[in-house]
């Protein structure tokens, strides 16, 4: 194992490391434990978890896919774990997974306050269609929806 981490399938036993990022990352905007709990057993759902050297969880991130589209549920890396590629290394494992479920198209919000993100995305090619008016709560901030094809 490298000391940039390595990815595994998520597990309903993660589900404390992944609350207490959820938290840390997104405060005001985090999901609640039920919410997660049930995004880790949900159905059409594949979730993924970025463990440092000593196994500890330090990034996820979660997809939905149904029919022909994919979701981008979720993504956050810790941030003593930032600048090591974890977003972009989940996020490519994530669109490997749409792909071999049959998604033709992936969406994913993002707040429109947060360029790290924005850009990711951009390089990892999704393209802005659109925005939510204040869609995160309870901040009242503006979400980008991005799409990327994957035909």
């Amino acid at each position: 194992m490298t000391d940039e981490g390595s990815l595994r399938p998520a597990s309903p036993a993660d589900l404390d490391a992944i609350w207490a990022i959820e938290r840390d990352v997104f405060a005001a905007d985090a999901w609640t434990r039920e919410m997660l709990r049930e995004e880790l057993t949900g159905p059409h759902r594949h979730y993924l978890v970025a463990v440092d050297s000593e196994q500890e969880v330090v990034g996820y991130a979660g997809l939905l896919v149904v029919g022909g589209d994919g979701d981008v549920q979720t993504i956050a890396v810790t941030p003593s774990a930032r600048g090591r590629r974890l977003g972009r290394r989940l996020m490519d494992a994530l669109l490997e997974e749409a792909a071999r479920r049959g998604a033709r198209q992936v969406f994913l919000e993002v707040r429109a306050d947060n360029p790290i993100a924005r850009n990711l995305y951009a390089t990892l090619g999704f393209q802005e269609i659109g925005v939510r008016p204040r869609y995160y709560q309870p901040d009242g901030v503006d979400a980008v929806v991005m799409t990327k094809d994957l035909r």
